[in-house]
Order: structure tokens, then C-alpha cells, then sequence
């Protein structure tokens, strides 16, 4: 959404039904980051490498952030609709992030028909990977990517949480892995 980079950023954790979030935040309350405490490490190099330079140090996010959270949670499937987010991704990596705003909860897309929507159907691999390196999921919704035969896919949060999280919203899928 936007390539300035803040003065600085807060990361806050909350306690969530398949772990702990990690929520980024810089100083005006807009979300950076979330992701979940075991993927820490990850998510700590990409701020690093997104925002180099800028202390990523513990604090509370906003209330209103927070709240998006727990209504998301409890089944408010609107909950982020009003949550601020900005990432220093590619421009392509930000098309990709902002069309994946457009599936909405309990509703899946194939990658296929995530490259389609962004107007690059040949760009499939290019959308898988922009896809995998989402910097504010379950905000920005990429566990709702699963693949063309409607099969879990990867999902850098795991796929039991990608699972967990498409239950949650009733999406259909197929676990390969049950089966």
C-alpha cells in the first residue's frame, strides 16, 4: 500500500485459537506484520529486510487492532475490513496482497484464478510466490489460496492452521493429508 518506511515499530502478541500472533505495528497504529510466535525468526528477518534500520521493539498494539483480532477469532469474519495495512513489497507483490483482499471468508481461489484476477494468467508461479511471502496474513487472507483441485497447498503458517483457519470460515477444501 505504501514503500515509506516508518520511524518505528511495535510488536505486540496475542493469544489466538491456533497459537500466538505476532502483530507488527508502526507508530501511527498501521499493521506491518502477523504472523505466529513460532515462525518469529521468520517474520524478525522480514522486517529486517523490509525495514532496515527501524528497532522492532515489545509493546502493545492499538485496541482497535487488537479487537480485529479477537472478532476474527470469535467468528467475525469482517473483523480486519477496517484495519490499516502497509507493506514494502514489490508492486507486484502488493497487486497480488491487495487481490487477495477480493476472496472473501468461507470462499477459496486456486493460484490459477488469483493470477487470472490480477489480470496475469501466466504469472501463476509469480502469484505462488508473492502469495508465500505475504507479510500480514489472515489479514490479508493468502490461506484462502489453495490449489486447482481445491487441495490444501502450502501455506507459511502450516498447513494444520491453513486448515484450522478455512474450517473456521467454512470453506470448502480437500485434506489430502486425511485422506
Amino acid at each position: 500500500m505504501t514503500k515509506s518506511l516508518p520511524d518505528a515499530l511495535i510488536l505486540d502478541r496475542v493469544e489466538t485459537p491456533v497459537g500466538v500472533a505476532l502483530i507488527v505495528v508502526d507508530e501511527a497504529g498501521v499493521l506491518r506484520a502477523f504472523d505466529f510466535d513460532d515462525y518469529e525468526p521468520r517474520m524478525r528477518r522480514l522486517m529486517g529486510r523490509h525495514y532496515p534500520g527501524v528497532e522492532l521493539a515489545p509493546g502493545r498494539a492499538p485496541d482497535k487492532m487488537r479487537n480485529a483480532v479477537a472478532r476474527y477469532f470469535e467468528g467475525d469474519f469482517d473483523a480486519f475490513d477496517g484495519v490499516t495495512w502497509a507493506t514494502n513489497g514489490t508492486a507486484f507483490q502488493r497487486q497480488v496482497w491487495e487481490a487477495l483482499c477480493t476472496i472473501p471468508a468461507g470462499e477459496t481461489l486456486s493460484y490459477k484464478g488469483l493470477a487470472e484476477r490480477i489480470g496475469r494468467p501466466s504469472a501463476v508461479r509469480a502469484v505462488g510466490l508473492a502469495n508465500g511471502s505475504n507479510p500480514v496474513a489472515v489479514v490479508v487472507p493468502c490461506h484462502r489460496v489453495i490449489g486447482a483441485n481445491g487441495s490444501l497447498t502450502g501455506y507459511g503458517g502450516g498447513l494444520p492452521r491453513k486448515k484450522w483457519l478455512l474450517a473456521h470460515e467454512g470453506a470448502a477444501f480437500k485434506d489430502l493429508a486425511a485422506a
